[in-house]
């Protein structure tokens, strides 16, 4: 196989235009076997294939720098730049991350993970080897998903402006995660039926050329004239009018194709623009039937069935499906009652709700920041937005949370999902921090649920709120409680004692509620009385049980999944020195300071601490708490 002697770019650079389409099935078959082991990124790879091995054979790896934009395109790199041993690791503990590196391999060149990135940091690396003298590349591999997002257009006007040698290879599947949405997609579709005239133009540019002397108002006319024509002749017109040279569009699985115009993409001064047209889920026909449900896969996935296993004992509902099903019924209630999401539809759950209303459910596409500011402007018109985000993308519309919703205290609802630890996409995507950047803002209220009957409730409570509110949930599902068969009001800065106790109290928040009784009941047989409350508000503090548990001497453990510095452990903390009430033994368990890898998330949680054993340990550690008794 010629994959087996493939361990770095140079490895590819003399390969024939056959080798290299041999080469492009095996990766593939390499990549189909590998994530129906361990899961990843699979629809997007398959179709970067072919691609991916014409940068590498054109360009020169590190010297050139190639930057992904996600990085859900990026096995096949990973593969070329010597990291196919790794794939049995891949998104694992301490193993492989599903992005690129910088860490990794020299030949990452920018940490990723969220869309929209990768124009900007190639225009830094190419101002940074401009200002340097050097001449290397610098390439930048965008999805038309990614082109939705307003930062890619905001990198494509200073690179056009600026004028300096780059790349930008869109890279353009017709999806993201979801279908795309908005004005843009519609003029990439537009651009796909369309033919290439590029030599067409060039022959008309020149014949332009050949009335220069017939005097200024003539030669203005023909600039006119050339000018309007331009724009019905090139179908890049969009680019070409930011400053690029546009080429294309190419058959991204077309090889000589590829090559010939990345070379010639390689020979252009100035910004260029290749437009490549692949197809997500490439060589394998269930996912390019299915791009969006086959974007990523579940290990133990089924190659042959195209499918994973479904386990067969009932499970609690996960919270997609909760968080729709729930809209759904409160928007038959409530007709001001809408929906929107920044193209996590499937995600998020939404894409029930769309079907059953429509016109009250809007995905905006990757467009955090105007998703935010959309749902204040919805807010002001009456209606009863609900955002729904998830918290590591949440952190993009920071300033229009602030700006647009709290300033004018707007009731919007934010549904915060995958807050807390989700897993194997790792650093870029943990939910950490939502807690500590919205608690400090005036007028929000933030809330999480300890189990899915209580989601029901706060769904319930956040659209009924006359200001900006937000619920934060983890990924997955819930725990299996009873469902009540209606809706209640929960009290704003509440909070619910699940379990009496004397010794010490244990205020838990969200998913942590049911780590905190299991510790309380390892805790009694040790002859210690735990206190368990479930804090429900971090925002407001239920200030009357703070009050109480000091008066009482109370010590407290605060548990959360969430950043510990500036969390509800933080805000108790701030609470008691506010009121100056001193002697609290106040120990706050949370996420610690730093960035957390990928890996399986009840592995994360152990490694960092937020488990029943770990609030055991720390609380036998007090001296002296009350002993076993007899």
């Amino acid at each position: 196989m010629l994959l087996d002697k493939i361990n770095t770019p140079s490895d590819i650079k003399n390969l024939s235009v056959e080798q290299l389409n041999q080469l492009a099935e095996e990766i593939r078959q390499f990549l189909i076997e590998n994530l129906a082991t361990t899961g990843g990124h699979f629809g997007s790879n398959l179709g970067a294939v072919e691609l991916t091995l014409a940068l590498h054979q054109v360009f020169d790896s590190p010297k050139d720098k190639i930057i992904w934009d996600v990085g859900h395109q990026a096995y096949v790199h990973k593969i070329l730049t010597g990291r196919k041993h790794l794939f049995p690791s891949l998104r694992k503990f301490k193993g492989m991350a599903g992005f690129p590196k910088r860490s990794e391999s020299e030949h990452d060149m920018f940490d990723v993970g969220h869309a929209s990135t990768s124009i900007s940091a190639a225009m830094g690396y190419a101002t940074a080897r401009d200002i340097a003298g050097e001449d290397h590349k610098v390439i930048a591999v965008i999805g038309d998903g990614s082109m939705t997002g307003g930062m890619a257009f905001e990198a494509l006007n200073h690179a056009g402006h600026v004028g300096t040698d780059m790349l930008v290879v869109l890279n353009d599947n017709e999806m993201s995660i979801a279908p795309n949405v908005g004005a843009i997609s519609n003029y990439l579709t537009k651009l796909r039926v369309d033919p290439t005239y590029s030599s067409f133009k060039k022959d008309v540019v020149n014949f332009l050329h050949k009335f220069g002397d017939l005097g200024d108002k003539t030669t203005r006319l023909i600039d006119r004239f050339k000018d309007s024509f331009k724009s019905f002749i090139v179908p890049g017109m969009l680019f070409e009018e930011f400053g690029f040279t546009y080429l294309g569009p190419i058959n991204g699985h077309d090889l000589p194709t590829l090559l010939t115009y990345m070379q010639r993409a390689k020979k252009t001064k100035g910004p260029v623009l290749l437009h490549v047209v692949t197809q997500k889920g490439k060589g394998y026909a269930v996912a390019a039937d299915a791009p969006d449900k086959m974007h990523s896969v579940s290990k133990g996935f089924n190659v042959v069935k195209g499918d994973t296993p479904k386990v067969v004992k009932p499970a609690p509902p996960q919270y997609p499906n909760l968080f729709a099903e729930t809209m759904i019924e409160l928007a038959k209630r409530d007709p001001d009652l809408v929906a929107i999401t920044p193209a996590m539809l499937p995600g998020s759950g939404l894409i029930k709700f769309q079907e059953a209303f429509p016109e009250r459910c809007f995905d905006v596409g990757i467009a955090e920041q105007h998703s935010a500011t959309f749902a204040a402007g919805l807010a002001c018109g009456g209606k009863k937005p609900v955002l729904a985000i998830y918290s590591t993308f949440l952190q993009r519309a920071y300033d229009q949370a602030i700006h647009d919703i709290a300033i004018q205290n707007l009731p919007v609802t934010i549904a915060i999902d995958r807050a807390g630890l989700v897993g194997n996409d790792g650093e870029t995507h943990q939910g950490a921090f939502d807690i500590a950047f919205l608690r400090c803002v005036p007028n929000f209220t933030i809330m999480a649920p300890k189990d899915e009957n209580e989601f029901r409730h706060m769904l319930y409570t956040g659209v009924n709120h006359n200001g900006p509110i937000a619920m934060r949930y983890p990924r997955g599902g819930g725990v299996g409680v009873a469902m009540d068969a209606d809706f209640k009001m929960l009290p704003i800065g509440k909070s619910e004692t699940v379990r009496e106790g004397k010794d010490i109290a244990i205020l838990a928040l969200g998913s942590m509620v049911q780590v905190a009784e299991k510790a309380a009941d390892v805790l009694h047989e040790s002859g210690i009385d735990a206190k368990v409350v479930n804090m429900r508000f971090v925002k407001p503090l239920d200030e009357e049980l703070l009050l109480d548990l000091a008066k009482q001497g109370m010590r407290i453990v605060t548990i959360e999944e969430g950043s510990t510095i500036g969390g509800m452990g933080s805000a108790v903390m701030e609470f008691y020195a506010l009121q100056r009430i001193y002697g609290m033994e106040i120990y706050p368990m949370g996420l610690p300071d730093l960035f957390i890898e990928h890996g399986d998330p009840q592995q994360l949680l152990d490694h960092v601490g937020l488990n029943a054993d770990s609030v055991v340990e720390l609380v036998k550690s007090m001296a002296p708490l009350k002993q076993k008794r007899a």
